[in-house]
């Protein structure tokens, strides 16, 4: 019986595709219980997998650097953290994303097993060495980002895995929430609603006065209060946000991600452009709308 005791999960997407991995690390945890697992993941991904409680410790990894730099430099910098991997002296390494640079890092740690996410044109399977290998990615656009990941762990007989992401909060982040929203007066039990203005890349995000009307319109109809959360990515924009936005609107801008989650609890609605936070607060159970001015590919869509 194959029972591995050190493992390394890899797993290198956006802050979204790392919660839409989190039933494959749920899945990973519940086949092996007493394994130690780390997680090589970015620095924001990071937050939502210690929040998760799936793996005993994140390896925080500069993911942009490795996926997106000039090739020869994301090499040196793989070797960089190669030591490190190395000394854990992990038995198995399972790489989720698998691209060619974290499938060097998962060939060079030495582990004497490894099971990668094959990727035409993006993985080197010849370096995974588990049997079976899983399937090979195909249709990307159409199956959904949650079953790739799941689909990568078939050979270890997890095919009916629950597939729906799902964190939940911690009592501190609770009550920095309880504590901002008391300060704001908006603890009074009037219905919340979240406005995420903010997205990854200008093309997706809706327009900022367009936030604002719906603030507006929101609070004239249906008596709620508004909180517009604003990543590290906003924070340019804070000043024309404090223009547009109606003055009861309370401006989140200092949280962290998992008290991101905690005040995503809290709300009726989380109205979003199509990024990460999105995502989190789908995880926590809020009801999500989505922003988008042309059809997105059925795969990163919020689950549930």
């Amino acid at each position: 019986m194959f029972d591995p005791r050190n493992i390394l999960v890899i797993d290198f997407g956006q802050l979204g595709d790392v919660v839409l991995s989190l039933p494959a690390l749920r899945a990973i945890r519940k086949r092996f219980p007493a394994a130690r697992i780390t997680v090589a993941v970015g620095k924001p991904g990071a937050e939502i997998v210690d929040l998760s409680g799936y793996a005993n410790e994140t390896l925080v990894v500069d993911r942009v650097g490795l996926r997106d730099g000039f090739k020869p430099i994301s090499i040196v910098r793989v070797f960089g953290i190669v030591k490190e991997v190395r000394r854990r002296n992990f038995d198995f390494v399972i790489d989720l994303h698998s691209l060619s640079e974290t499938n060097l890092l998962g060939f060079l740690s030495g582990a004497p097993k490894r099971l990668y996410a094959r990727r035409p044109g993006r993985s080197l399977d010849y370096l995974a060495n588990f049997r079976p290998p899983p399937p090979v990615e195909t249709d990307h656009r159409q199956r959904h980002l949650i079953d790739r990941y799941l689909d990568v762990l078939i050979p270890l007989d997890l095919k009916t895995a629950e597939r729906f992401p799902k964190l939940k909060t911690r009592p501190g982040d609770d009550a920095a929430i309880e504590k901002i929203l008391k300060r704001a007066k908006a603890d009074t039990g009037v219905p919340l609603i979240g406005l995420f203005p903010g997205a990854g890349h200008s093309s997706r995000r809706w327009p900022l006065e367009q936030f604002a009307a719906l603030a507006d319109y929101l609070i004239r109809n249906d008596q709620v209060r508004v909180l517009v959360f604003v990543g590290p990515e906003e924070q340019p924009f804070i000043k024309d946000m404090r223009k547009q936005f109606p003055s009861s609107t309370v401006l989140l801008d200092q949280l962290t991600l998992p008290q991101l989650a905690a005040a995503a609890t809290r709300l009726a609605a989380f109205v979003s452009n199509d990024t990460g936070p999105m995502h989190i607060a789908s995880a926590v159970g809020t009801p999500v709308v989505l922003l988008l001015d042309k059809r997105a590919p059925t795969s990163y869509l919020p689950q549930g």
